[in-house]
């Protein structure tokens, strides 16, 4: 039986949350169907987010199974769609306001990965596909498994990647790679996906938990004020300029010195 710090903080809809400590595990646990995606395990997504403690200072995302996720239900795709459920038929008929708020609602479960005082690592093997896709790019870091298969599949069904994946996919690859990456469908594999930066690092697929493992151990050993300023600035470095930047650098390493120093506020 597992200890109480590892007992499930949350389990429900395809979704388990454990916390030890610094780090937090989200797992998608339902193999039997690859970890197909509805709005029930967005919520779910959402909702570990929200559970997370103070203490928290990594966060691994991983799956059971051959597959890390086949992307979003073809369920949804039926008139009947999910029981409980709005169809995405009901959704399309309903007004603008509606449908925004609807996929609005749906996106936060791939928002708070990237918040600053966190660190996301996705742990990657098979297929991650669409939906699949997107939840890993929402990682600050992705690991993968040497069998991965990355794909962008929306477009080839009429619809557009609406989960939040566009901007980071830009972002590591460009955009030119991510027009063709989104617009053919095709798979990414690993070797591709490390030498585009999709991935951090590749390995066999039995090595996958324990390289994620020191992965986080190291970015554990150091001080976390230190980490947490160090991704807010790398993330605004995306929207500053190269003088913006250099103001930016100054104003964090300021705090951390006036920290350091005990001065600070």
């Amino acid at each position: 039986m597992a200890s109480p710090a590892h007992d499930p903080a949350l389990d429900r809809d395809g979704v388990r949350l454990t916390v030890d400590d610094a780090i937090a595990t989200v797992t998608l646990t339902n193999p039997a169907k690859r970890n197909a995606q509805s709005p029930a395990l967005w919520r779910a997504l959402t909702e570990a987010g929200r559970l997370l403690p103070g203490s928290v200072r990594a966060v691994v995302l991983r799956a059971e199974g051959k597959s890390f996720s086949a992307g979003l239900d073809r369920q949804a795709f039926t008139p009947e769609g999910f029981d409980g459920e709005p169809s995405f038929l009901d959704l399309a008929r309903g007004g603008d306001a509606e449908l925004d708020a609807t996929i609005a609602e749906y996106q936060e479960a791939f928002t708070w990965w990237r918040r600053s005082d966190l660190v996301s690592v996705a742990a990657v093997q098979g297929h991650a596909i669409g939906a699949g896709f997107q939840l890993a790019l929402a990682c600050d870091l992705r690991v993968v498994a040497d069998d991965v298969q990355f794909a962008m599949r929306e477009t080839s069904l009429g619809l557009v990647p609406d989960l939040t994946g566009t901007h980071p996919l830009v972002s590591l690859v460009g955009y030119a790679r991510a027009l063709e990456i989104c617009a053919t469908g095709r798979f990414v594999a690993a070797e591709e996906a490390v030498g585009t930066g999709l991935a951090n690092l590749a390995v066999p697929a039995d090595q996958l938990d324990g390289t994620v493992r020191d992965l986080v151990s190291a970015i554990l050993a150091a001080p976390r004020d230190a980490v947490v300023e160090t991704k807010a600035l790398l993330q605004g470095a995306r929207t500053r300029d190269y003088e913006a930047q250099r103001t930016a650098e100054r104003a964090a390493q300021g705090r951390r010195l006036r920290d350091l120093a005990g001065l600070g506020e």
